[in-house]
Order: structure tokens, then C-alpha cells, then sequence
């Protein structure tokens, strides 16, 4: 079974389905590996630290492979070049209403998306969001240290002292707890609140503490994932929230439900009554964002206080990132293989896994 590694189209993403430690991994288990050219590159993987048994060609070649891994879904031109009854395996951003999901269909491709693994025990080796979230978290509060005017711990020095900053995560899953962990490192005092109320000991156990507010329910939903509040939970957060949110100097927000736009929590007039210098990172941007005046994939500035909205965050630690991706779909390619050879994928298993992450299949969309 021949695997397709092409390059990604999406402007800014610098990272690789698989590294070169990963192909060595696929070619023991007697897949064989077709790449388009410098496919690691920007990753910091040239091809020549690839094994020598890989093939090197073209974006054509590399989508007409049986199986295709990627990181971000195909454009609907690349669609045009898969085969008939191929194998896509990528984050396939399933909610968005877009068509390309009947492209898929139509073109006959089997989609499996990797964000659609669910979070139980046995898929922790194959959870991209988890792996990709730590480090969306740690870098959020990299670049905040970077925007940010003033040290991020207490120093004192001969000339002068600095007070610590004091920080603020919104949303305590993997990336806010990541960010939680960062920020305390680094010295900085550091709140956290989330509407999921079992978070309240992970978060200070990382040193940080959690703000206990009354909204008059949990926000808990499946899957370890956060449900949408009602209006009167909303208005119950933002009255008892905002004061704190205007008094700190670095916000991180992390709010997202899947399927839906994320929940607007740092409203304009909270913004505007931050003190100048003070810096918010927005890790909801991809999905609207949790700041009202968050602008996408930029770093804009509002009465002096700085709005990171930066969409890709993984892609700034391009090589950490593609390690974690690529492992994360050999062992997604472990659970599939059939015991049999030549090596296949078997998708007729009766597995939760399975069942959770087909997208298309046999001309049909399956994701709800």
C-alpha cells in the first residue's frame, strides 16, 4: 500500500503529516512512501534526512497515492487529483459548510479527520488536538511575553524593581492548562477560570488559582469539552468576570465548543478599560474568537492594549508540532492495519475510534 505525503497548501503552515522518523516507522511496517519535494523543509526536515526508500516527486503523485496524510484538509483542485476509493487522513474541519466534504464524497475518498478522535484512554497516542493544543498553550504565552512591555516574574534590581504580571487564562482544557503552566514558569501571578468546575484542582496544582464564580449551572458537556451556557449563565459570567478581566495585563483565551462560533467572553468595553501595554491572546481565533475585536491572523492594537489573533499557533513551533502530529498518526495507522499481507487498512472494524472519525465513505458523508 503506496502512502502520499504532499506538501501543504494553506498560507503560513509550516509543519509535516509525517517526519522523517515517522516514514522510517511506516516503511517497517511495509507501507511504501511517495513525497513531494522539500515536503519537510519548512519543518526543518530536509529531504535528505528522509530514508532513502522514499520517492520523491510531485504534488500529482503524491495525491494519487492510496492512502494521503496531511495536516490541513485538501483545496477543492487537490480533491480533483485523489483516486478513486483513496484514503485521506487529515484535520478535516468536518463543521464547516464549505461543500468540500460533498467534493470528498462524490470523488469517491474515504475521509478520515484526526480532530474527530475521541478523548478515552486507549486514542491518548492518537488525541492531535491534545498534543497540538500544549502547543498552541505554551507558545500563546511566548508571544505575550513577547507583545507584553514588562517582565512576566518579580525583579528586583539595584536600578529599580518590576511588580509580576498578572495573567489571566479563560478555559482550562489542554492549551489553558499548558498556558497556566508556561506562565507560572516564567513567574508571572496567574488566575484561571473555566465553566467546567472539575478543572478547579488541575489548575492549582499548577501553582495558579481558580476563580470561583456563581453562573447558576456547569458548563460541562461530553467528552471532556465545554457545552454553550444559556443567556442567563452568559449574563451571570460577564457581570462577575469583567471587573477582573479589566484589571489584569495579560488575558489568554482558550474558549471553544466544537461545532459552534466561539463565545464572545472580553467584550469591546473590557478591552478599552485594560491598561495600555496590557496584551490579550485570542486561541479561539480560528473560531471567531473570544475577544469582540479580535482580528484574525494579526496583532491589532486598541486604546494601547495589544489582540493576538494568530490562527496557527503549532505552526510556529513547526518541528515539535510535526513530531507530535506524526506520531499521532502512527498510532491511528497501528489500530487500522488489517493482520494480513500485503499491508491494507481495514475501516470494516466495529471500533469507537473508527466510528468517531469517518467523515466520507463509499460516495456518502457520514459526519452529522
Amino acid at each position: 500500500m503506496r502512502i502520499g505525503l504532499p506538501k501543504e497548501s494553506r498560507a503560513g503552515e509550516t509543519r509535516v503529516a509525517i517526519t522523517p522518523e515517522g516514514a522510517r516507522k511506516l516503511l517497517k511496517k511495509q507501507f511504501s512512501i511517495v513525497a513531494e519535494k522539500d515536503v519537510g523543509l519548512l519543518s526543518g526536515f530536509p529531504d535528505s534526512e528522509y530514508p532513502s526508500e522514499v520517492e520523491w516527486s510531485d504534488a500529482k503523485t503524491a495525491f494519487a497515492a492510496d492512502v494521503v496524510l496531511k495536516i490541513n484538509r485538501p483545496t477543492d483542485n487537490e480533491v480533483a487529483l485523489f483516486k478513486p476509493n483513496a484514503v485521506l487522513i487529515t484535520q478535516i474541519e468536518p463543521f464547516r459548510k464549505d461543500g468540500l466534504l460533498d467534493l470528498l464524497a462524490k470523488a469517491n475518498v474515504t475521509t478520515l479527520g484526526m480532530e474527530l478522535i475521541p478523548r478515552i484512554p486507549r486514542a491518548q497516542a492518537m488525541d492531535v488536538l491534545s498534543s497540538q493544543a500544549n502547543i498552541s498553550g505554551y507558545r500563546s504565552v511566548i508571544e505575550a511575553a513577547a507583545q507584553y512591555g514588562k517582565f512576566f516574574p518579580l525583579m528586583m534590581t539595584a536600578a529599580g524593581s518590576s511588580k509580576p504580571a498578572k495573567i489571566m487564562v479563560l478555559g482550562a482544557g489542554v492549551a489553558g492548562l499548558q498556558a497556566v503552566a508556561t506562565a507560572r514558569r516564567l513567574g508571572a501571578i496567574v488566575e484561571a477560570y473555566d465553566v467546567r468546575s472539575e478543572v478547579k484542582e488541575q489548575i492549582q496544582s499548577l501553582g495558579a488559582k481558580f476563580v470561583e464564580l456563581d453562573i447558576g449551572e456547569d458548563g460541562s458537556g461530553q467528552g471532556g469539552y465545554a457545552k454553550e451556557l444559556s443567556d442567563a449563565a452568559k449574563a451571570r459570567l460577564a457581570e462577575q468576570l469583567n471587573d477582573r478581566l479589566k484589571k489584569c495585563d495579560i488575558i489568554i483565551t482558550t474558549a471553544n465548543i466544537p461545532g459552534r462560533k466561539a463565545p464572545i467572553m472580553i467584550p469591546e468595553e473590557v478591552v478599552k478599560a485594560m491598561r495600555p501595554g496590557s496584551v490579550i491572546v485570542d486561541l479561539a481565533a480560528p473560531t471567531g474568537g473570544n475577544c469582540a475585536l479580535t482580528e484574525p491572523d494579526k496583532v491589532v492594537s486598541v486604546n494601547g492594549v495589544k489582540i493576538i489573533g494568530y490562527t496557527n499557533l503549532p505552526a510556529m513551533l513547526p518541528s515539535e508540532a510535526s513530531n507530535f502530529y506524526s506520531n499521532n498518526l502512527i498510532a491511528l495507522i497501528d489500530l487500522l492495519i488489517a493482520d494480513q499481507q500485503p499491508v491494507r487498512l481495514n475501516l470494516e472494524q466495529q471500533d469507537d475510534i473508527i466510528k468517531a472519525i469517518l467523515v466520507t465513505r463509499n460516495g456518502d458523508v457520514l459526519h452529522p
